[in-house]
């Protein structure tokens, strides 16, 4: 199952000429994974608290590829694309609304913490098992995020033809 929806460029998110601010695109993309584990998956980040799970950010790799400019729609997948006990790696890319044109590609790493102590914490077995049936994407994750880019633009050329 393709995790993806549909958003619109706001005013407020754009520089003076109407592109969306390279510290945005992160933000529209993780509240697009939000979104994505509500819509899909029933799954919301208080209900994994209340279990004693929390992730922070550890990292994020990004590749601006296309600008998004002010009310333009675009369309965001998330994917899991590595799990293990201590963290997870989540791909999440902005394309065009039609999907013609990749905007931007970025890894996400979370490590998880308990909520409690904001100290590391490993995954349980429960949500290892959860985790699993979220539909985990092969990667190459060893030839680096600028591989992956040339990689979705060529499918993205390959679809046009």
């Amino acid at each position: 199952m393709e995790l993806q929806s549909t958003y619109t460029i706001r005013f407020n998110d754009c520089d003076p000429l109407g592109h969306l601010n390279n510290a945005r695109y992160i933000d529209y993309m993780l509240n697009a994974r939000e979104d994505h584990l509500s819509q899909f998956y029933q799954l919301t980040l208080p209900q994994f608290h209340r279990q004693g799970l929390a992730w922070v950010v550890r990292k994020h790799e990004i590749q601006y590829v296309r600008p998004a400019f002010y009310t333009e729609k675009v369309t965001i997948i998330s994917r899991l694309i590595e799990l293990t006990e201590a963290h997870i790696l989540v791909e999440l890319l902005m394309y065009d609304e039609k999907q013609q044109s990749l905007k931007a590609a970025m890894w996400t790493n979370f490590t998880s913490i308990d909520p409690q102590t904001g100290k590391r914490k490993d995954h349980t077995p429960a949500f290892m098992e959860l985790a699993r049936i979220m539909d985990l994407h092969t990667v190459d994750l060893a030839a680096g995020i600028g591989e992956r880019v040339k990689q979705l633009q060529a499918q993205v050329k390959a679809a046009a033809a």
